[in-house]
Formats: structure tokens, C-alpha cells, sequence
């Protein structure tokens, strides 16, 4: 499976970015989708997981409402919108693919990983 991760940017605190990853190869696998992020100097986390048949979502605390993912069956892609940014939302942001049928947290659970798309939120 492969992943590319796309859509990251240099934006102001409260604006809004959409990411988007890509999925190709052999992705009948896939049971769940998630997106992590890692700040500088900080470990990768969790922010949001979707499975991929039921679109079952869940978030960390810190996006909580102002994150949605979404996912496109058609186009094999999964998608995070990124409203009301804030500077500590400022990461190297990276999809992952799963083949547990229910979001996991832990990256330890997700199988491939994308490239990461670079987010900066000035404020």
C-alpha cells in the first residue's frame, strides 16, 4: 500500500487547510484510516482515525471539533479538514492505513505510513 500525503501549508491562526492522502497498490487490506502528527521536538500522535466500510470516526481531544476526516471509497482517499488552526496545531502531519476494523490510537497499529505534509500555523 501507498500513501500520499498532500495539502499541508504555512497558514495564519484561525484559518483552515484540508489535507488529503492518497491510497493505491494493494489496499483491499485496509480496514481503517488514520492521521498523526508530529511537532517539533515532540513524539508522533494520534489526531483522527476513520474505518473504512462504516466511516466510523474518532478524534483526539486536542481537534475535537474543529477536525473532521472523511473518507472517499471511490477515489481511495481519506481526508483531514483542519478549521480554526491554532500555532500548537503545528506539525509534520502523516496518514496511515490499518487493518484493524476499529480506529486504534497507538501507531503501532497502522501498517503503512505516508510521506507527511508539513503544517505551520503562525500566529
Amino acid at each position: 500500500v501507498q500513501l500520499q500525503a498532500s495539502g499541508g501549508g504555512l497558514v495564519q491562526a484561525g484559518d483552515s487547510l484540508r489535507l488529503s492522502c492518497a491510497a493505491s497498490g494493494r489496499t483491499f487490506n485496509t480496514k481503517s484510516m488514520g492521521w498523526f502528527r508530529q511537532g517539533p521536538g515532540k513524539e508522533r500522535e494520534f489526531v483522527a482515525g476513520i474505518t473504512w466500510s462504516g466511516g466510523s470516526t474518532y478524534y483526539a481531544d486536542s481537534p475535537k471539533g474543529r477536525f473532521t476526516i472523511s473518507r472517499d471509497m471511490t477515489n481511495n482517499t481519506v481526508s483531514l479538514q483542519m478549521n480554526s488552526l491554532k500555532p500548537e496545531d503545528t506539525a509534520v502531519y502523516y496518514c496511515a492505513a490499518s487493518s484493524f476494523s476499529i480506529v486504534r490510537t497507538s501507531r503501532f497499529y497502522y501498517d503503512y505510513w505516508g510521506q507527511g505534509t508539513l503544517v505551520t500555523v503562525s500566529s
